[in-house]
């Protein structure tokens, strides 16, 4: 009921937009989904062959040094309140910076390579992650710990039997946000500065004045970042099964 809910929704939206498309009738600025959809099928084996494996790239290898990074990061604050004290508010001051404004100094520094995009998304994806994960490691109760370590556990053991499962959940939900940034941020690093992508493609085709063209690449990305949020909520449910059996 709640999937029908939202696809009735995305319906109504389409719609309303294909009406105001068709009324305003300058596809150069406002193209209809219809005129959208027709031109990505005319630009699929540009977008689908060439585009899109490289703006792929960038966000596999950012996220997967955002998380490296991230739960480094947070499994050492939690572990050391000193470092904790030290490194958080220089976390918190890094998302204060606009991406947009750091982007093209990556561009400056590592040219238009794949890294200035991939660095574009780490720092874009990589605070979800580690402060979800840090609450997740610091959620679970003094007393339990304390009980562990009665009963001869280690602090192995506490760690890797007590704060680790309980902080999956916090883990997942970070990161469920840092798929769908890992696309913004992607393709913020492509707009700025690339020689292919699907974020270069659409700001090469705002020069051409094709509406149509520059919009096709972004329903490419939306469909990416909706397909690595479903892939990320499955490994999540199958990882912690035991979540809806207890």
């Amino acid at each position: 009921m709640r999937n029908t809910a939202s696809l009735l929704i995305v319906l109504v939206f389409l719609t309303l937009w294909e009406i105001s498309a068709r009324l305003i009738d300058k596809a150069f600025i406002l193209p209809s989904p219809v005129q959208i959809l027709v031109r990505l099928w005319e630009l699929k084996d540009v977008l689908f062959l060439v585009h899109l494996p490289v703006t792929l790239l960038s966000i596999v290898i950012g996220l997967t040094f955002s998380i490296i990074l991230g739960t480094a990061i947070a499994v050492w604050m939690s572990q050391n309140a000193s470092v904790q004290r030290a490194i958080y508010p220089i976390l918190i001051a890094s998302q204060m910076v606009p991406v947009i404004a750091l982007a093209p100094i990556f561009v400056l520094w590592l040219g238009y390579t794949i890294w200035s995009k991939v660095a574009v998304a780490v720092l874009i994806t990589f605070f979800p992650i580690t402060v979800n994960a840090f609450d997740g490691l610091s959620s679970g109760k003094r007393e339990t710990e304390e009980l562990f370590l009665t009963m001869g556990a280690t602090k192995k053991d506490v760690f890797l039997k007590y704060s680790v499962p309980i902080a999956l959940p916090h883990f997942f939900s970070g990161l469920k946000v840092a798929v769908t940034l890992s696309v913004i941020g992607a393709a913020i690093g492509e707009w700025l500065g690339a020689q292919a992508g699907l974020g270069y493609f659409s700001r090469r085709m705002m020069t051409q004045f094709d509406g149509a063209a520059v919009f096709a690449p972004i329903f490419v990305l939306t469909f990416v970042g909706i397909l690595l949020f479903v892939c990320v909520a499955y490994i999540e449910k199958r990882m912690l099964n035991w979540r809806t059996k207890s």
